[in-house]
């Protein structure tokens, strides 16, 4: 070997592993639920929101929610349908009002509470979210899920 080949061996620069940017190695995904999930929480943290889901939806979630197994989870997504794409989501909730408040404005504060959780959580553009009031709870309306609870037991 020459010293013109032995000086191009030391020369080489060091093998650079794994090509670039820890971000750019592999692909997220984010499922439909999760972002119900963030969407239904923001929505009910919302003041005049009284809960989510039209009365079937309630009703039905309120038995589940007693079998065990049911789990509380479904209680959360209930009312919210969210499609979710590799960069952008569209949602629809579904909400009860309470009786007094303006309905507009309860719109718009959920609508601005569901954008900011599940873009700052996810990082995916929220291209719409849609409201629709299906109810509006009176003063003197029993609760569907938890009238049933705070009643007297049927069975002994």
């Amino acid at each position: 070997m020459t010293e013109s080949q032995q000086g191009a061996d030391v020369t080489k620069p060091p093998v650079k592993r794994g090509g670039g940017d820890p971000a750019t190695r592999g692909r997220t995904t984010i499922a439909d639920g999760v972002v119900e999930k963030i969407a239904g929480l923001a929505a009910r943290d919302v003041v005049g929101v009284h809960t989510m889901g039209s009365g079937f939806a309630r009703t039905l979630g309120a038995v589940r929610d007693r079998v065990p197994g049911g789990g509380r989870s479904a209680t959360v997504t209930r009312g919210v349908k969210a499609e979710v794409g590799e960069v952008q989501t569209a949602l629809d909730l579904e909400i009860v009002v309470d009786y007094g408040v303006a309905i507009a404005e309860v719109a718009r504060a959920v609508r601005e509470n569901v954008i900011s959780a599940v873009e700052r959580m996810t990082g995916l553009e929220v291209v719409e979210v849609n409201i629709a009031v299906s109810d509006v709870k009176l003063p003197d309306e029993e609760d569907e899920e938890i009238g049933a609870e705070g009643a007297e037991p049927r069975l002994q």
